[in-house]
Parts: C-alpha cells; sequence; structure tokens
C-alpha cells in the first residue's frame, strides 16, 4: 500500500484479507505522513463530540467503570455524492465498542449526498483509570466502480480520573532572574547558629572561581564571548578534569569537581525562591517568624540553613538573614538576630511583602575540601594502593558473637581478615549484594576488633543517618558501654529510634542534639557517626586517634565524602580502612552532569575494585564477595542475580519466604512475583517538575486492599504496615500514593498503616520489607527521552532496578507500561521472565504494539 488510496475487490475473500492487513498498512502511513492521514480531504469533514485537543479526541471520566460516548459525525461538503464503505478500530482495545445506525459495511456501503450526515458512535468502558488510546480509520469511496478508496484517521484518548488527579494545571516553573543577595546583605549572626560557625574556623572557604562558573555557562567552548581569564584557564580546567586520577593531581581534580557540583546547586537552590511573602510572628516564640513554603515546591533546608529576605517593593533595602530555626511539612520558621540599626523586627509588619531567597550550605562542601587536601598529603597508600600488603599473617582463631557466623565460609573469612588487618596498608572491601548479611559482618568484625585490642578506637560511618541507626542498634546488642552514636545538631530527634537515643547526647528541654567535648568523646571505643557529621571531629583536634574506620553503604559515598572520615581522623602510620558496600547498587546522588561526567559519582569502593588490580582476582586479603542471600525468595532474586552478580548468589532464605506462594491473588501459584501491565498517563500540577500516574496507584491499592482483606486467611500471615515498602520513581508519585493511603476505607483495617514506607528508590535502599509494591510512574518516549539526558529513573539506570526489586522478601508486585519499560534490555527481561512463569497479568501484550508509539 503506497499511498493514502488504494483499490477494493467485489471478491468477499479479498474484503476478509484486507480487512486484517488494513491496520498495519495504515499504521505504517502514519508514521510517515500523519498529517496527511488525519486530514479531512474529498469533500469529507470529520467531526466529533468532544472536540479534539492537540490533534486527539481526548475524554477524561471520573467514573472509569460508567460508559462514556465519543460520537463521529461524518459529513459531506462536497458536490458530489461519496461512498462511505467501511470503518474500525486500528488498535485492539477492549475499551471500545462500535456502533452506527446502518451497520456499514463493504458490502453494505452508505451513500452520503451533499451535505448529508452519518454518525459513528464510539462507546468506552473501562476497568479502572488507565489511559487507552485508539485510533479509528474511516474508509471512503468518489465511485464505487473504480475500486479506489481513500482514509481518513482519527486518534482517540481515553483516561480515567481520581481524586488524586492534578490538583492545579501544570505550569513550568520560570526562575527569577534578579537574586537579592547582590544587594547590601546584614551578615550579624544568631547566638543558636554562631557556635557551629565557630567550631568550623579551620575549615577554608575554597569559593568556586568566577572562571569556572563562566566556563560552565558556555558549556566549556573555545568561546571568543569568553573572558581573557576564562579563555587562559580554560585548557587546564580540561586537562585536570580529563586526566587519569592520581596522588599528584588528587586534592587539584576533586576541588574543580566539588567547584562544578556547587555550582549546579546553586543554580538548583534558585528555582524555590519566593516573591510577595508575607512573614507570620510565631504565636509560641516572639523571636521566630513563619514563612509558609508550598509542600509541591519545597526546598531542602536544614535546620541553620540561611534564607535571604528583603522587602519587595524596596529593591534598595537590606538583606535580612533568616535562619532556619524549624522545618515542618509547609512551612519554616525562621530566626533574625541582626544589628541594633538593621533590627528584622522593626521594619516588620504583617502588610509587608518579602522576596525570599535560599541558599545552599557550603559546610559539607566545605568539608570535603579539607578531606581531600589532607588525604593528599597523608593517604597516598590508603586511596592508591599497591598489591604489596603486609605478608600473609596467621589468620585468628576466633569464637563468634554471633553464631550464625559459623556457617557462612564467606563471612567467616571476611572478619578473620579484618581483625588480622591482612589488607594493611589498603582498605579491606566487603562487598555485600543484597540481603548477603553485610551488615552482621561488620558488627562482628567491629566486636572482635574491640575485644582482641585494648587500644582500638574504632569510628563506625555511613553516608546516611538510617544506616548509622541500624549499626548503632546491632552493635549495642554487644558493646553497650562502649558505643556512642554521635548526631548532626541540625537532626530531628524523633527520627532516631528511640531504643538507641540513650546512646546520644540528646537536649530533652531543647528537642535537639548536643556536641560532647573532646575528653568525652575520646572516651568511647566505637563512635557511629555519619560521614558529613565526622568531620565534627577534625574540628576538634582527634588527628589520628582512631585504629580502626568503618565504612559502611561506602557505594553511596562520592569519593570526598568518604575521604572525610579518613583524613585527619585514621592513624596513617597504622590505622586500618575497612569499605563496605555494594558497586552494583546506587552510587553517589550528584547534581552536576559535568561533575558526573568526569567521576564525581564513582565511589571510592567503586574505584578500587574497577581500577585497582589488588581488588580484581579472589586475593581474600583485600576483598570478600557475600554470596549466601538471607532475605529474597529466589523468584524475587533471579534476574538481579543474573544480571548484577554472575548467578552467584545462593538463596538461603528462610522458610518464611514462601508465605505468599499460596496467595489466591497471585497469577500463578508458587511465584511470588507479578508484573502488572498498565497503560497509564505521567502527569504533572502546578510549577512541580515530578510525575505522577494516576493509573498505577489505583492498581496499587487494589493489590494492598486483597492483601489486607486476606491477611490471616489460607495459611496467609497477618499483616503490619511494617511488613509492606512502596516504591515509587518520583517525588509527587511518592505524595499521591501517601494521600490514596489516607483516604482509602479498606485498607484502615491494616494494622499501623502509618508505618507502610513510601519513597523513592534512595529511600529504601539498605532497607527490606516482606513485601514491596513498585511503581514505575513512565508510560511516555518523551519522558523516558527526558530521563536518560538527565540520568535519572528506572530506566536509565540499571542500578536503580536492582536496588527497587531486591529490597523485597517474600513478595515483589511490579505495575508499569511493558510497552515502554521493554525497550531496555534489563526489563524486557525481567517481564519476559514474568510472562515465562505466568506471572504477568493486566494489559495484554499481544495488542497492537503501535500504541509504544503513539503514546509517546
Amino acid at each position: 500500500m503506497a499511498d493514502e488510496e488504494t483499490s477494493s475487490s467485489d471478491d468477499p475473500t479479498s474484503d476478509q484479507i484486507r480487512e486484517k492487513t488494513l491496520p498495519s498498512d495504515i499504521l505504517r502511513l502514519m508514521e510517515v505522513n500523519r498529517e496527511g492521514m488525519t486530514a479531512d480531504k474529498k469533500g469529507v469533514k470529520i467531526t466529533s463530540e468532544p472536540l479534539p485537543i492537540s490533534g486527539k479526541v481526548q475524554l477524561n471520566t471520573t467514573d472509569p467503570r460508567k460508559t462514556s460516548i465519543i460520537t463521529f459525525h461524518i459529513v459531506n461538503e462536497g458536490s458530489n455524492s461519496i461512498y462511505f464503505t467501511y470503518y474500525t478500530a486500528l488498535t485492539k482495545i477492549y475499551c471500545f465498542t462500535l456502533e452506527d445506525e446502518k451497520h456499514v459495511k463493504r458490502r453494505h456501503p452508505l451513500t452520503l449526498g451533499p451535505g448529508e450526515r452519518y454518525d459513528v458512535v464510539v462507546k468506552c468502558k473501562l476497568d479502572n483509570c488507565e489511559l487507552f488510546f485508539g485510533t479509528m480509520c474511516f474508509e471512503f469511496q468518489l465511485d464505487l466502480t473504480k475500486k479506489k478508496c481513500f482514509y481518513i484517521v482519527r486518534e482517540m484518548e481515553v483516561k480515567g480520573q481520581t481524586l488524586l488527579g492534578p490538583e492545579t494545571p501544570y505550569k513550568p516553573f520560570k526562575a527569577r532572574m534578579e537574586p537579592v543577595s547582590t544587594r547590601v546583605e546584614n551578615r550579624i549572626q544568631p547566638d543558636f547558629v554562631l557556635h557551629v560557625l565557630l567550631a568550623e574556623v579551620k575549615l577554608f572557604e575554597n569559593k568556586c572561581p568566577m572562571f569556572l562558573k563562566e566556563l560552565v555557562k558556555k558549556r566549556f567552548k573555545n568561546s571568543t564571548h569568553l573572558s581573557s581569564i576564562s579563555r587562559n584557564k580554560l585548557p587546564s580546567v580540561k586537562f585536570v578534569l580529563s586526566s587519569a586520577l592520581d596522588m599528584h593531581n588528587y586534592s587539584h581534580r576533586f576541588h574543580r569537581l566539588l567547584h562544578l557540583e556547587e555550582i549546579q546547586m546553586e543554580k538548583d537552590i534558585r528555582r524555590f525562591d519566593l516573591q510577595n511573602q508575607t512573614l507570620t510572628p510565631d504565636p509560641g516564640n516572639t523571636n521566630l517568624f513563619i514563612l509558609k513554603v508550598p509542600a509541591e515546591n519545597r526546598p531542602p533546608v536544614l535546620k541553620g540553613d540561611r534564607l535571604k529576605v528583603t522587602r519587595s517593593e524596596d529593591k534598595s533595602s537590606p538583606v535580612y538573614t533568616g535562619y532556619v530555626h524549624e522545618r515542618e511539612l509547609d512551612q519554616v520558621k525562621l530566626q533574625f538576630r541582626d544589628n541594633p540599626e538593621l533590627e528584622f523586627s522593626k521594619v516588620f509588619s504583617s502588610e509587608i511583602k518579602f522576596d525570599v531567597e535560599f541558599t545552599i550550605n557550603r559546610w559539607t562542601l566545605k568539608l570535603q575540601h579539607r578531606a581531600v587536601d589532607l588525604a593528599k598529603q597523608y593517604f597516598a597508600n590508603v586511596l592508591f594502593p599497591s598489591c604489596a600488603a603486609e605478608a600473609n599473617a596467621p589468620l585468628p582463631e576466633l569464637r563468634f558473637f554471633n553464631p550464625d557466623l559459623n556457617n557462612n565460609p564467606e563471612q567467616c573469612l571476611a572478619v578473620q581478615h579484618i581483625v588480622a588487618g591482612s589488607s594493611k596498608p589498603a582498605p579491606y572491601i566487603l562487598f555485600g549484594p543484597p540481603g548477603t548479611g553485610k551488615t552482621v559482618t561488620l558488627v562482628e568484625a567491629i566486636s572482635q576488633i574491640r575485644q582482641a585490642d585494648a587500644s582500638a578506637h574504632i569510628l563506625v560511618c555511613a553516608p546516611i543517618n538510617s544506616a548509622c541507626d541500624l549499626l548503632c542498634e546491632r552493635l549495642v546488642s554487644v558493646n553497650s558501654d562502649q558505643v556512642y552514636h554521635m548526631c548532626a545538631q541540625s537532626r530531628d530527634p524523633r527520627t532516631v529510634p528511640e531504643n538507641i537515643r540513650k546512646y546520644c547526647s540528646l537536649d530533652k528541654d531543647q528537642l535537639c542534639f548536643t556536641f560532647p567535648s573532646k575528653e568525652t568523646l575520646m572516651k568511647y571505643r566505637i563512635i557511629v557517626t555519619t560521614l558529613y557529621t565526622a568531620g565534627r571531629l577534625v574540628n576538634i583536634g582527634a588527628v589520628g586517634h582512631f585504629s580502626h574506620v568503618f565504612v559502611d553503604e561506602a557505594g553511596r559515598a562520592s569519593e570526598p565524602e568518604c575521604v572525610i572520615a579518613v583524613a585527619g581522623l585514621l592513624c596513617a602510620v597504622k590505622g586500618h580502612l575497612v569499605l563496605a558496600g555494594d558497586p552494583k547498587q546506587l552510587g553517589p546522588i550528584i547534581k552536576s552532569l559535568y561533575a558526573k561526567q568526569y567521576g564525581l559519582g564513582l565511589s571510592l569502593l567503586e574505584r578500587l575494585m574497577g581500577h585497582n588490580t589488588s581488588y580484581h582476582g579472589s586475593d581474600k586479603r583485600f576483598v570478600t564477595k557475600l554470596l549466601q542471600n538471607y532475605r529474597s525468595h529466589d523468584a524475587i532474586l533471579k534476574i538481579p542475580n543474573e544480571e548484577f552478580y554472575n548467578s552467584e548468589l545462593k538463596a538461603f532464605a528462610k522458610s518464611e519466604r514462601e508465605a505468599y506462594c499460596g496467595w489466591d491473588h497471585l497469577p500463578t501459584k508458587n511465584f511470588p512475583v507479578i508484573f502488572h501491565g498498565v497503560i497509564g498517563k505521567g502527569e504533572k500540577e502546578g510549577n512541580g517538575k515530578s510525575y505522577f500516574n494516576e493509573a498505577e496507584i489505583e492498581v496499587l491499592v487494589q493489590y494492598l486492599t486483597k492483601l489486607v482483606n486476606t491477611q490471616g486467611q489460607k495459611g496467609l500471615p497477618k499483616l503490619s504496615g511494617k511488613d509492606i515498602g512502596i516504591i515509587a520513581l518520583y517525588r509527587k508519585q511518592v505524595e499521591k500514593i501517601q494521600k490514596a493511603l489516607n483516604i482509602d476505607p479498606d485498607l484502615r483495617k491494616l494494622r499501623d498503616l502509618k508505618e507502610v514506607k513510601v519513597g523513592c528508590v534512595e529511600e529504601f535502599q539498605g532497607l527490606e520489607r516482606n513485601i514491596i509494591l513498585i511503581s514505575t510512574v513512565r508510560s511516555s518516549h518523551f519522558q523516558v527521552h527526558a530521563d536518560k539526558i538527565s540520568h535519572l529513573g528506572f530506566l536509565a539506570c540499571k542500578k536503580r532496578f536492582n536496588v527497587a526489586v531486591t529490597r523485597a522478601k517474600s513478595l515483589l508486585i511490579v505495575v508499569g507500561n511493558p510497552l515502554i519499560l521493554k525497550t531496555e534490555p534489563i526489563w524486557k527481561k525481567f517481564i519476559d521472565y514474568c510472562v515465562d512463569m505466568k506471572g504477568y497479568t493486566g494489559f495484554d501484550l499481544d495488542n497492537d504494539m503501535f500504541l509504544l508509539r503513539i503514546s509517546a
């Protein structure tokens, strides 16, 4: 079929053949000439109710299960009769039924005289709020004797809506151009922040140079518009960034990478700036002022962060510096302490409008700058180790605190090598795939060192609070009088598990954590803290104090972040560094594409394992890979094991992992993995950048309801909210899911509903749940392409897939668009696996694959 006209035949068999081949023929023509195929032609005009929007007849229904109607009006506006011979839906969508009064077929064509109209009705009935596409094709002839046909195509889009739909229409955010920080700033700081800053006097500013900002703005091009300074600096900057990392360029290179990250952080924070805002005095504290911050546009601020405030109508007014005293869901409380001439309370009035500029907190950047400088001076053998480890010392005979380790040869060997220090001066790496007992192994090794060496002082770090909390919980069970959990002063005490709060310095009156004296801290044999908070120990002069530094989840930290816990703290002569993590899971979160391109997104653990020969082989003096998976049912583990771990992991999960193998709502028994195909729509609201997908939320809630209603039946366990985790790709999807859980009456039967963990993939790394549900959100080519450009999303990052899928113990339910997901190899393999094992349900994969193209 070469064009939009073709010949017909009187042979009924020929008509049957043409009806089978017509959809694919028309769809091929639409790919090359969509505009021509959808245009009215030869006097025939097709209109619709409802009217089309952006070329598609769109129908949104608030009750998906109620039949909705699209009516096509076919009008002959020409001067001669037209023969309406046939119509069909090109895509086989079960929710559409087609009706016309005279049952038009090729053997019973309808004659339309000049000015006459005929209607075709499309009835739509959805099972849920999924998004469905339909393509209607209408066939006409000018002369029945010549058997020449022409075609007009109309596209339809039908979507069910729920209470979770967009609350406000999507309006792209436009950043404000003029920063209020260009005005005169009052720099007097409040008392409650001043003591923090005084402790940081040893940190150099390391501010980002202006020429680098200009080079980033010009995308590192040899532009004639660059200033002379930037033009002269460009070759050296490119050389430093593109050279192989070594000890000679170590600090210089990371300074540049951190500056690139800072530039992007400053750019990102500007989208949260607010104009014409009203501040309200806090009824409970007259020294505080409340600033409302929309939940959708919530900036990432912590207690102590700075906000710059100016009067909106007076561009020459001073800049008042407000410090975040307390952060809540939709507001922050600010404290202003100014000199008498610029006292904020004197100019404040509830009638005055203010502009607010959010700023980045450079403290974490300064810690990293200092760390790479110190590391270059003292830790070459740690950061760039050779194969020359100490002589093969005999491995110690150990009596394990945790007797379960006796049944795991890899865990036993790892603990023995760590206690013996067999890799020194090189770091020892504990490669811990999901569920293999990495934390158990670390806790055992730390406890053994504490018992074997009375002079040992051990620093235990992780990039995030939750990982530190878990380590502390496990360590105090063996070393209760030796452990101190050092929390950041900005941390909300309510986020610390109650059973370990007594191991922290908590000021119960002020509801904040305090920072103990050096003398108090040095008494503890084991200190647990985050990497950033470990930098405080350098400030108080704990130089070389620690004989051992353990970094858990080391693959999640950038190298400068990891080095904070080493440089200035680990004994440079005899100290031993242990890195634990999984380079196959998520790495550091890096904002700048340039910084990521040139290596800031590579953790120290992954760099050593990928680029240092000491860690390539099976030499257990340097690295041990744990192989026994205690978390997941083997059906859940299969694809990640094949794709990421060379099929080396062995399922040692307990019998409880079989708990849902007989669940009535599994597509097939004894296979506790479900992929539910949903053709939804990724939407935004307000000026947010985050997507949500109503159809996927509805399916998730349906599964949760089934789980709640069947708990305790037919051998199924009773459920608590702590058993369930829901992973979503986007923050807005997380918010919508949380809202859906709270408004669904059936889910109130679930014990501890508030304990259901809903979050993005990054929030689940290191966690596990009996039941994991995943919403992939993405439903269009455009969104997937945007993900790949920004290195976001399930599709753009295989590691994100690995983390999400391996959180589940007993039951894994994935909801997503299979047509979009199957464009990526790992997702295709996973979906094909579910199909082969009869664990696939939902959207019919045998449907016309044209949906893959028209859903863009």
